[in-house]
C-alpha cells in the first residue's frame, strides 16, 4: 500500500512548490492537491514542471461540473507533460449547493453526469477522437498532445453506484471518510468486481484519511466535527456517513500515539486500500508527529 501525502494548498505558490519538493525526501509516493476555493491543482503541478521527479502528483479532486470535458482533458495532458508523465487525475461532480450556490449551474445526477464525462474523458485522454451527444454534454473533436502518456484517472466515489462507476470506467475510485469495514464490505468490492466485469487491470483504491498523532485524542476528534460541519451536511458525505454508522467526520479520524495509529492504518492496507491520502489534523506539533509517523511508514 502506497502512501500518500496531501496539503490543502493555502500557502503562496512557491512556499507549496517547496512542500511538494521536499515529500520525495520524506518517501512520499504522491502529492495529492484538492480544490479549496484557491490555487488550481492541475496549474500548481504545471509550475511545478519537472521539479521533484521522485514523487507522483494527484488531484483529489477536481470538480466536473465547472468544466467541459475536452478543456479539461487538454488541461490534465498538459500537465501530465510538464510533469513528466506524473499526473493522476481525480474528478469528482462536487455537491449540489457548491455546483449551484458558488457557480451557478445546473446540478446533473452524480451518476449520469459522471458516466457522461467519462465517457469523453477517458477516450480523449488516450489520444482518441470523440463524438458524443449525450443528454447534458456535447462533445467532438480530441486533443492534441504529441508523445503524451494518459494520466491515471479516478473518480471520487462513496457510494455503490458511483463506486461501481469508478470500476467500470476509469482506473478506480478516490474515497474519502471511509472506515476500513465499508472499505472491505463494500468499496473494494464494488470497484473490484464492476473492474473485472469491464476487462479493466485490477483498480486503485485511493483512501484519504484525516489522521493526527496526538495525545487529546478526543479534543481532536471534536474539532473535526465542529471544522467539517458544513462538508458532513452535504448529501454525499452524510450518506456515507450514514451508511457506515458514523456520527460526523469526528468518527472517521485515525489518531491516537504512533502505535494506535500504526495499527489502524494496517486495517485500511488488509480491506483492500491500494494507497492512503494522509490529511494531517491537529495541532502544530500533533501535525508534525503525524507527518514523521507516515514519512517512516512510507519508507519501509
Amino acid at each position: 500500500m502506497e502512501i500518500g501525502l496531501s496539503s490543502y494548498g493555502a500557502a503562496p505558490v512557491p512556499e507549496l512548490l517547496a512542500e511538494i519538493e521536499h515529500a520525495p525526501a520524506q518517501g512520499f509516493s504522491r502529492f495529492w492537491l484538492g480544490e479549496h476555493g484557491g490555487w488550481d491543482p492541475l496549474t500548481v503541478f504545471a509550475a511545478l514542471g519537472d521539479r521533484a521527479p521522485g514523487i507522483g502528483l494527484a488531484t483529489s479532486v477536481v470538480g466536473t461540473h465547472p468544466r467541459h470535458p475536452l478543456a479539461l482533458a487538454a488541461q490534465a495532458l498538459t500537465t501530465q507533460a510538464a510533469t513528466g508523465g506524473r499526473l493522476t487525475l481525480g474528478i469528482g461532480p462536487s455537491h449540489q449547493p457548491v455546483v449551484e450556490s458558488r457557480y451557478g449551474l445546473t446540478w446533473q445526477p452524480p451518476l449520469r453526469h459522471s458516466r457522461e464525462i467519462l465517457e469523453i474523458l477517458g477516450p480523449v485522454l488516450r489520444g482518441e477522437q470523440v463524438d458524443v451527444h449525450g443528454p447534458s454534454i456535447t462533445a467532438v473533436g480530441g486533443v492534441a498532445a504529441p508523445a503524451t502518456a494518459p494520466p491515471g484517472l479516478l473518480l471520487a466515489a462513496n457510494g455503490p453506484r458511483m463506486l461501481a462507476l469508478a470500476g467500470e470506467r476509469a482506473d478506480g475510485a478516490l474515497t474519502m471518510w471511509t472506515t476500513p469495514r465499508f472499505l472491505d464490505e463494500v468499496a473494494v468490492p464494488a470497484v473490484t468486481a464492476a473492474a473485472a466485469a469491464a476487462g479493466r487491470p485490477a483498480p486503485r483504491i485511493a483512501v484519504g484519511l484525516l489522521t493526527s498523532v496526538t495525545s487529546d485524542v478526543d479534543g481532536t476528534r471534536q474539532r473535526i466535527d465542529e471544522d467539517f460541519r458544513h462538508a458532513a451536511a452535504l448529501p454525499t458525505f452524510r450518506g456515507l456517513l450514514d451508511r457506515q454508522g458514523s456520527s460526523g467526520p469526528g468518527d472517521t479520524l485515525v489518531a491516537g500515539d504512533e502505535t494506535a495509529v500504526e495499527k489502524t492504518i494496517s486495517r485500511f492496507a488488509d480491506a483492500g486500500a491500494t494507497e492512503l491520502i494522509v490529511f494531517p489534523v491537529g495541532r502544530p506539533e500533533d501535525h508534525d508527529r503525524t507527518i514523521a509517523l507516515f514519512a517512516d511508514l512510507a519508507k519501509r
